[in-house]
């Protein structure tokens, strides 16, 4: 049992890690969205900066006047998507390994401030069985929600 908990922390924490990288550690609080869903796999990230709720490629949008900008090239977002979508499939495997339930939804969540890290699991079908949604609109309303809560 610890070594399945372990794992499956350790690999949250991995998700984290590279979303901070991202920000160059500039971040009051980090948002992952993983799901993994009917072999569907996605991901997305956003932050809290300032006091501003931004989407990754909008973070320069959230730093003070005379901060150095951070890079938010496409390329470089997508290094983070395929090392989250690589830690999603660790997970999967892990949990067949350790014949648990693989969640469907992950929303991590992890205050820089605090040391404080949260996570939702969601096990049913989350879009695949929604004939408009997809992960990104999930996530993209998790983002609204957030952003929307906060103001």
């Amino acid at each position: 049992m610890k070594e399945f908990e372990d794992g499956f922390s350790e690999l949250q924490s991995d998700m984290i890690s590279i979303c901070m990288e991202f920000v160059e550690n500039r971040a009051d609080k980090v948002y992952v969205y993983a799901s993994c869903e009917e072999g569907v796999l996605s991901s997305s990230f956003f932050y809290s900066i300032n006091n501003t709720y931004v989407e990754a490629h909008k973070v320069n949008d959230a730093l003070e006047d005379g901060d150095q900008t951070i890079d938010v090239s496409p390329k470089r977002g997508f290094m983070v998507l395929d090392i989250i979508n690589g830690d999603i499939r660790k997970i999967r495997a892990l949990c067949k390994e350790y014949k648990r339930a693989m969640p469907t939804e992950m929303k991590l969540v992890y205050d820089v401030k605090d040391g404080e890290f949260q996570a939702q699991y969601k096990y049913d079908l989350v879009y695949t069985n929604d004939d408009i949604k997809t992960a990104h609109h999930i996530a993209g309303e998790w983002f609204e929600e957030v952003k929307s809560n906060h103001l």
